[in-house]
């Protein structure tokens, strides 16, 4: 990791620059690295030999903090030198959060503690209390080897329970020596990323922000009037965030320091674009299309017109194909799995596989995605292998669906799939969150405009908050099962 040797050229030549602010409270960067370095120490005395899954010699940390003041301290402290640093939100159920770590078996458990941080060794029972630190004698944090493990995140699990995803230094100093001049970050781009810093696009965000020497805002919890107000008066200039979180920033006046807003974990509607133009005027807006196990794959360029499944153009050191179930490349515009061939991909899962997910043919690795490619080499994303849905004869890619029904007026959010059906093979349904005043007659006249019969929902449920994973998304797994058991979180629409 960068980070390390970043943190520390940064505190050696600007110390009080703020470097992680979390709602009123700084750390500055020579306040993040003496507090990392605390860190890192105790890290040491605490557990001294490494006894977790990745192996004896890297000591396993599990940060289960939450967005937290400390908690850029901990993970540059957890990345140091021969440490790994695993991610759990601790929002999670307790019972998935002690399988989680059952799993990974971690040298080390960090837990909240107040502003401070709790250190326990669960092997030993002992455990350190870390607080903030303004100076530190300690030495400076060690880097660590390009092969070596560093970072293990879980995906997102919304129909299953996460799976370790588990990383080497090597894929992200190249994904950051890539991004940074992509992006255009630099000392002065202070970020926004309100969401789980325990997650993916927020992590990523922050330490690409902390590695170029400039401020990162996050948030205990994402409140929109507390984001728009902390946007304002900290000369926020750029975010990086969900399609929802957008959404709920698109509110109130126009906040026009913005200069760039990336956007990640679902695709942005027409209606998003618009909206985005007009309270983020002179944002340059970018998605991306990435996985936890590959890393960047694609991203638009601002000005690119709005599209239910255009996901952009191949991130650089990224290259793009397009197979048939016989690993034979296919030609422009035909259907196919996405495969990449990238430095950016991930060592693997930990532990045993459930068959899903990453796989790996020769140089190149996909996690199951279906699309195809322009001629202009623009990647179209259609759906997951695995969630198909063959009706009636049609292949159906549930993502197309709902993507074109959040687009509509009047749905602020969709999830689309399909139940057994006796004589279809299986019907697609959709449960929706409504806007006020949506109704039946309109709805399916608006789909009708967008989607051909064979692709509109068989059957609607109305769902007046959908329930949410912390990154954003709608939490599949619980939706599916409100409908299993017709439960009274949701309305018959249709």
């Amino acid at each position: 990791m960068p980070l390390s040797g970043a943190l520390e050229r940064h505190a050696a030549g600007n110390p009080p620059d703020p470097a992680f602010h979390l709602e009123g409270r700084v750390l500055s960067y020579g306040a993040l690295a003496a507090t990392a370095r605390e860190l890192h120490a105790a890290f040491h005395a605490l557990a001294p030999a490494g006894r977790s899954v990745i192996g004896p010699a890297n000591r396993l940390v599990a940060i289960v903090t939450g967005n937290h003041p400390l908690f850029a301290a901990a993970f540059a402290a957890a990345t140091a030198g021969n440490a790994c640093a695993a991610l759990i939100d601790p929002h999670l159920p307790e019972a998935v959060r002690l399988r989680m770590t059952g799993q990974l078996s971690p040298d080390i458990i960090a837990t909240a503690d107040g502003d401070g941080l709790l250190l326990r060794n669960p092997s030993t029972g002992a455990t350190l209390a870390i607080a903030y630190s303004e100076t530190s004698d300690l030495p400076p944090l060690p880097d660590g080897g390009d092969s070596d493990p560093f970072l293990v995140v879980f995906t997102s699990g919304t129909t299953a329970d996460p799976k370790p995803i588990i990383r080497d230094r090597r894929s992200w100093r190249t994904s950051l020596a890539a991004g940074t001049p992509f992006f255009g970050i630099d000392a002065a781009t202070s970020t926004c990323a309100p969401g789980p810093l325990a997650h993916g696009l927020a992590l990523y965000a922050m330490t690409e922000t902390l590695v170029a020497g400039a401020t990162f805002h996050a948030a205990r919890h994402f409140d929109t009037g507390e984001a728009r107000e902390a946007i304002r008066t900290n000369a926020i200039r750029r975010l990086v965030l969900v399609p929802t979180m957008l959404r709920r920033l698109c509110e109130g006046a126009p906040l026009e320091q913005v200069e760039a807003i990336t956007v990640a974990g679902a695709k942005l509607t027409a209606g998003d674009h618009a909206l985005c133009a007009r309270h983020f005027p002179k944002a340059a807006l970018r998605e991306y299309y990435g996985a936890s196990e590959l890393g960047f794959i694609t991203v638009t360029t601002p000005g690119d017109p709005a599209s239910s499944t255009a996901v952009g153009k191949a991130f650089p050191g990224v290259r793009l194909s397009i197979l048939d179930k016989a690993g034979k490349a296919l030609p422009a515009g035909e259907t196919g799995t996405i495969f990449v061939e990238s430095p950016l991909v991930a060592t693997g899962y930990l532990g045993a596989g459930d068959g899903a997910g990453l796989a790996r043919f020769g140089t190149r690795a996909t996690v199951g995605d279906l699309g195809f490619l322009e001629a202009d080499g623009t990647l179209h994303l259609l759906g997951r292998s695995g969630g198909m849905v063959l009706s009636g004869g049609n292949n159906i890619y549930p993502s197309e669906v709902e993507a074109a029904l959040v687009g509509l007026a009047g749905v602020r959010a969709a999830h689309v799939f399909g139940v057994e059906h006796a004589d279809l093979g299986s019907e697609l349904v959709a449960v929706i969150e409504p806007e006020a005043g949506l109704t039946a007659q309109a709805l399916a006249a608006a789909m009708a405009a967008v989607l051909p019969r064979y692709k509109q929902p068989r059957r609607i449920w109305l769902c007046r908050a959908m329930p949410a994973t912390p990154s954003g998304k709608v939490e599949a797994k619980t939706v599916r099962q409100w409908v299993a058991e017709a439960s009274d979180a949701l309305e018959r629409f249709a």
